[in-house]
């Protein structure tokens, strides 16, 4: 699940960043309201996390542009917390509305169930040939059998499945899944495939994780043998 954070204070907004990374979310995270916008209404997220208070705009009317176009749901979290303030946001469309300061643990429980209410159930799992991946649950399972991922291998698994059949460059998957620009050479991507390869690919037919030479790496059901 893919989440976008519009927040200008550098702590909250690493914090944020480093804590939802761990627990299994890819996240992307912008410090103004004109960025955040423009990153919202051109990327596919899961979930925007936005403060009120921002340079550029402001998260209402952040919020109100937004909804001319997208539903993307959307958790108000900034330290405007009174009556007036969490009742303008949920009126504007919001889902939620968190105070700040937060406890982590309550942040990601709101998280969690405004992604459970927030989707269809079917769209609460991706399939490609006998491979699940069930994001609520946060499980994947191949021809039944339950395959134990890490919190980073279950982000790399998601980013391949929710984009099937099209080849990530290396650099797009180090952005997406680690949230940092490695060189070309490095092996960490690499590496991170292999890994997960030997999980859902060693023991199962057919092979569902491809090498294109010289561009990256698809997740596709093509019946032969993986590169």
């Amino acid at each position: 699940m893919r989440i976008l954070i519009v927040e200008d204070e550098p702590k909250t907004g690493a914090y944020l960043r480093k804590g939802l990374t761990e627990a299994g979310y890819v996240v992307d995270w912008v410090e103004d309201g004109i960025t955040g916008q423009h990153q919202a209404e051109t990327e596919e997220y899961d979930l925007l996390v936005l403060d009120v208070m921002l340079p550029g705009q402001d998260g209402w009317t952040l919020l109100q542009n937004l909804r001319r176009s997208k539903s993307t749901p959307v958790l108000f979290l900034t330290a405007r917390d009174d009556v007036g303030d969490r009742v303008k946001g949920l009126e504007l469309g919001a889902d939620d509305y968190l105070a700040k300061p937060f406890d982590f643990v309550e942040l990601t429980a709101r998280i969690k169930s405004i992604l459970r209410r927030g989707q269809p159930r079917d769209s609460n799992t991706l399939r490609v040939a006998d491979l699940e991946l069930d994001l609520t649950r946060r499980k994947a399972t191949r021809q039944g059998d339950t395959i134990l991922l890490t919190a980073k291998e279950f982000a790399l698994l998601w980013l391949l499945m929710r984009r099937e059949g099209e080849i990530l460059p290396r650099a797009t998957i180090a952005s997406q899944v680690w949230d940092m620009n490695f060189n070309s050479d490095t092996n960490v991507v690499d590496s991170a495939i292999r890994r997960l390869r030997s999980k859902i690919d060693d023991a199962y037919e057919p092979k569902l994780i491809h090498t294109v030479r010289g561009m990256g790496y698809v997740l596709e059901a093509r019946g032969g043998a993986a590169a």
